[in-house]
């Protein structure tokens, strides 16, 4: 036989708890209400004795000894089964639970001390002294909350042993911190373990968080290049995207992962679980501050009216759909001719609202008899013209598609407005327009023309133009694309190095189209200021490291040239020399030209003829219509003069 000493003999009833632990389920609720009635017992036993400062009388059965503890037991039994403490799971006891059971210990001792005041005015003694009810409510609020904890620790210890965890280091260590740290520690999953707050507040700098320091901000950097760090989670809530991107940034150099968590109001049951917290999005990061609509305006021109919608089902028009049923319409009438993203469309719209005052409708905004019917049927009083062709280097390759849809749509669409009594016309344009370079910015700039100049030519129809650039996640953006790749394995495909674009979010770039819908007075070009351009392959690289993997190990960047028509770089819209200021800073109006109705009318019906002829015989037209539409890397740059 051998003997343990005490190290030995610790580690051995460790080891004894923790497999104990393993093999336990979650504890019966009249397990844990007997346990708690134990502490009650215990806790009253230890207050008698304590008053009589450890000396026990020879008379230990007498009157205080069992009506005493008995009154407490009895209470407290009551006061469990009123606040339930029964029922919570000892593993996963916060600092709600605390509370819970320090409101059911004060209760019961309140009520306690409410029939002391009543015995004494009619016995002249109290049934429990007020000096044992004081000491057996520390000493049952310890044992409650103690085993607990003690248990919860075993628990952690036990399914999420410390020499499998990843470290993990939280920035911000405000109340979402915190919370961040007990989503970790609940879960038994994660295996992660918080190493460290990090803050830019001096009055938490060299504190600690439930055992855990906070640090200066300025050290991150250092830190994450000394310790071996998984992840990196932001918690702030509200962070403004220039301090997410730098925070990221510094974790992406020492290839440290980053999450973030998400916003209050989406937790569920208002608690924050470790499933909830998501790696970073690049869209996130190229998100910009806020937009504060006029929503007043809004409201006034929308209110009570019929809308119809063009390309409905797209990116920018579902997205338009989604912000105003926001507002006080009449009637919403979405018309696309794609039938899957239509159908997905209506089922999110029933969803929100039951479909109530909305219409749906699958028709080509090409099919003019179609179109006046519904415009006949429906009478809008404002359009939002979303639909048309976009991508770039297919419309190189199918300009008779590119007329017809983009320029004759429009033309029939503007048409019908100023036939119909249209109040307001809204179309969607891109920055492509701006000096073409392709069929697509070209087609697009004709359609400008047109409605600018029939604006002019009547009074009736107020036609209100809005052009912004690339937008975030919609359909044929970059992002997904990269997103695809990334996930099968690369190659990324950039087209150029020195490449770049501006970007803005779907949500953004519709409440500025509804915004300059409602202040615009007809033959205006809007513009948006798309703020900083972004390097297309540094864009990649982000995305690459995102995705946790390392550029040229795990996955490798491609350039495959610039595409049929494609330009290197978008033109600066925003600046002095083109553009007029508005009051609302994000929106500006372009300072172009302006065309005679008669010569345009002309000009383009002649273009629609051609639109089953030769495509270098199109593309000529087009030219002549915008001169300053020169082609780039494209077969038509042999027209450009």
């Amino acid at each position: 036989m051998f003997k343990l000493n005490n190290g030995m003999r610790g580690n051995t009833i460790f080891s004894l708890g923790k497999k104990l632990v393993k093999k336990m389920g979650i504890a019966p609720s009249w397990v844990i209400f007997l346990i708690d009635t134990l502490c009650v017992c215990v806790a009253a036993l230890f207050a008698l004795i304590l008053r009589d400062n450890f000396h026990i009388p020879a008379n230990f059965y007498r009157y205080e000894y069992y009506i005493i503890p008995l009154s407490l037991v009895l209470v407290r039994m009551v006061s469990f089964l009123i606040f339930k403490t029964y029922r919570i799971v000892v593993r996963y006891t916060n600092t709600r639970d605390t509370y819970t059971i320090f409101l059911c210990c004060l209760t019961g001792t309140l009520f306690i001390a409410v029939v002391n005041i009543v015995l004494f005015f009619i016995q002249s003694h109290f049934l429990v002294p007020f000096s044992i009810l004081c000491m057996e409510f520390f000493i049952t609020l310890v044992l409650m909350i103690l085993y607990r904890f003690t248990f919860k620790m075993i628990y952690l210890e036990t399914v999420n042993p410390g020499v499998r965890k990843k470290n993990v280091v939280i920035y911000g260590a405000g109340v979402s911190g915190i919370t961040t740290k007990r989503a970790l520690d609940r879960d038994t999953e994660s295996r992660l373990h918080v190493s460290a707050f990090f803050d830019e507040d001096p009055t938490k700098i060299g504190k600690k968080l439930e055992d855990v320091e906070v640090l200066a901000y300025n050290t991150l950097s250092d830190y994450l290049q000394k310790n071996d760090i998984s992840f990196l989670i932001i918690s702030i809530q509200g962070l403004p995207n220039d301090k997410k991107n730098e925070v990221t940034e510094c974790a992406l150099q020492h290839h440290v992962k980053v999450l973030v968590v998400p916003p209050v109001n989406k937790w569920i049951n208002n608690e924050l679980s470790f499933k909830q917290i998501k790696k970073v999005k690049i869209e996130e990061l190229l998100e910009r501050d806020p937009i504060v609509l006029d929503k007043e305006s809004i409201n006034q021109d929308i209110c009570g009216q019929t809308i119809l919608i063009t390309g409905a089902a797209g990116s920018i028009g579902s997205e338009i759909v989604r912000q105003l049923m926001q507002f006080d319409y009449k009637r919403l009438i979405l018309v696309d001719n794609a039938e899957t993203p239509v159908f997905f469309l209506k089922n999110e719209c029933k969803a929100l609202n039951g479909l109530k005052n909305i219409d749906v409708e699958i028709v080509s905004i090409t099919d003019e008899v179609k179109m006046e019917e519904l415009f006949d049927q429906y009478r809008p009083s404002i359009v939002y013209h979303a639909a048309a062709y976009k991508h770039v280097p297919l419309m190189e390759e199918n300009v008779n598609a590119a007329i017809k849809t983009n320029v004759r749509g429009t033309k029939i669409l503007a048409d019908l407005a100023v036939k119909y009594g249209v109040k307001k016309f809204v179309m969607i344009s891109t920055d492509k327009a701006v000096n073409p370079t392709n069929v697509m910015g070209a087609s697009k700039r004709i359609a400008e023309i047109y409605v600018q100049s029939l604006s002019n030519h009547q009074q009736g129809t107020k036609f209100i133009t809005t052009r912004f650039g690339n937008v975030l996640d919609s359909n044929g953006s970059v992002i997904p694309i990269f997103r695809k790749q990334i996930a099968e394995g690369g190659p990324v495909t950039v087209t150029h190095p020195d490449i770049t674009r501006y970007f803005m979010t779907i949500s953004e770039a519709c409440q500025l189209v509804i915004n300059a819908g409602a202040i615009g007075n007809g033959g205006e070009i809007f513009i948006f200021d798309m703020g900083k351009s972004v390097r297309i392959y540094d864009l990649a690289v982000k995305m690459i490291k995102l995705s946790g993997l390392t550029l040229d190990k795990d996955i490798k960047i491609e350039f495959t040239g610039l595409r049929p028509g494609e330009k290197l770089y978008e033109e600066l819209l925003a600046n002095q020399e083109n553009t007029i200021r508005t009051d609302y800073h994000k929106i500006l109006i372009a300072k172009v030209r302006t065309y005679e109705y008669e010569k345009v009318a002309a000009d383009i019906d002649t273009l629609i003829s051609y639109r089953n002829d030769d495509p270098y015989k199109i593309v000529a037209k087009m030219k002549e219509i915008v001169p300053e539409f020169k082609s780039n890397n494209s077969v038509f740059e042999v027209l450009n003069k």
